[in-house]
């Protein structure tokens, strides 16, 4: 059964206490956690080929310039002393569980915005108990229970708090009250703001727009006819103003599509394309969704009506390339009768909060790179003209492809299910 998420609202004249908590330094921490002998000294976890990317970076590396997302081949030559080690995404997911399960024994509400960041809504709570105290309570159970450093920020919306984890950092802690939000913003630069990327940073400065207080000082109608909607969007930022909801958390521990051919077939030819496009399918909505599997299953169910389904553990992933040889391993297990073909399936389970970068132990930053630029052009065009999403092989196969079908994991149902006729 499906939960649906409802976005919290909170009455007009209540004034909202949103609290963001982000683990310091997450893969790094939880590294040092392990092993005592890496504490004090640059550590960076990533790919460790010469081709692979920084997935995290110690504080200690940060005046050599490193940083997440660079090449590691650049971050070894600007700090070769640092310790190099490859990431274990099952590990760090065991680790952010804990802390997920400590949050939500402790809150009313939250929000797991990404594998180590969390959104907590505690308007209201100030009638019985002090917002405050409650947040720096939760942060030491937090810290003594998973050994791990945290940092929160404490403020009347998600974007205020969210900079506030960033200035308390590391593990501390910053309360901006009511009515101080623009004054705590004016002195930053501007790339402080999220949003605020290195293209929209570059036209900000070529009109000699550095810190915050010069955009809240500007009229908001120059800030719209500079960058449109998303002007008047960071104008608003830039004074503190932000009314985006908490989601509460569920987590949904599976994803999976199905096809019933029209006509029982015994074409393999044509039943291992079928689930290869399910595969890149459903590993595109993980991506999307910001989901990781690490259990994948593939059904057949034969024209008696026989059903069998074959699944494989693998490392935490969402990767095609990873995934996609899985599924025609197991078709391949699975399929040995000579019989014709009713429905074919495929199913990704145990799933885990984490976008695609926790993949980069093993992969090259060009690959990286190719999946972003992919699913960008995915998001951005979305379908042809039949209904299939741009760059899939559903689409060259005449398959209804359900990466059309925007997130899965927002908690609204489907718009229509996932078993149909193929």
């Amino acid at each position: 059964m499906e939960i649906i998420h409802k976005f919290v609202k909170i009455p007009n004249d209540m004034e909202r206490t949103i609290l963001h908590l982000d683990l310091d330094t997450f893969f790094v921490s939880v590294e040092r956690k392990n092993d005592d002998r890496l504490k004090n000294r640059p550590v960076m976890v990533g790919g460790i080929g010469d081709r692979g990317v920084v997935a995290a970076c110690s504080y200690e590396t940060r005046p050599y310039g490193v940083h997440s997302g660079m090449p590691m081949k650049m971050a070894r030559m600007l700090c070769p002393d640092a310790v190099v080690i490859r990431g274990d995404a099952g590990t760090y997911s065991e680790q952010s569980k804990i802390v997920t399960e400590i949050i939500k024994e402790t809150v009313p509400v939250f929000e797991k915005a990404s594998i180590d960041e969390f959104y907590a809504d505690l308007s209201g709570m100030d009638r019985f108990f002090s917002c405050h105290t409650m947040a720096s309570e939760l942060r030491l159970r937090i810290k003594r229970e998973s050994g791990l450093p945290i940092s929160f920020g404490l403020s009347t919306n998600k974007l205020v708090s969210k900079v506030a984890t960033g200035e308390a950092k590391p593990d501390n802690e910053m309360r901006i009250n009511h009515g101080e939000e623009k004054t705590f913003l004016a002195p930053m630069h501007i790339q402080k703001i999220p949003m605020v990327g290195d293209k929209t940073n570059q036209i900000l400065n070529n009109l000699g727009i550095k810190y915050v207080k010069t955009i809240q000082d500007m009229p908001v109608e120059m800030m719209g006819k500079v960058l449109g909607k998303n002007g008047i969007a960071l104008w608003n930022r830039a004074n503190g103003r932000d009314d985006s909801p908490i989601i509460p958390f569920h987590e949904r521990k599976s994803i999976s599509n199905e096809r019933t051919f029209g006509k029982d077939t015994g074409d393999v030819k044509r039943m291992r394309e079928m689930i290869r496009a399910m595969g890149e399918n459903l590993a595109y909505q993980l991506r999307n969704g910001n989901k990781l599997t690490s259990c994948v299953s593939v059904k057949i169910r034969y024209s008696d009506f026989n059903t069998f389904s074959k699944q494989i553990k693998i490392p935490y992933t969402s990767a095609d390339h990873v995934l996609i040889p899985q599924i025609e391993r197991l078709f391949d297990q699975l399929y040995n009768r000579r019989m014709m073909v009713r429905l074919v399936g495929v199913n990704f389970s145990d799933l885990v909060t984490g976008n695609y970068q926790i993949n980069i132990f093993d992969d090259s930053e060009e690959k990286l790179n190719l999946y972003m630029a992919m699913d960008y052009i995915r998001n951005r065009y979305g379908t042809d003209n039949r209904g299939n999403s741009i760059l899939s092989w559903g689409s060259t196969l005449g398959i209804q492809n359900i990466a059309s079908m925007g997130n899965p994991f927002n908690g609204e149902p489907p718009i229509i299910p996932a078993h149909r006729n193929a």
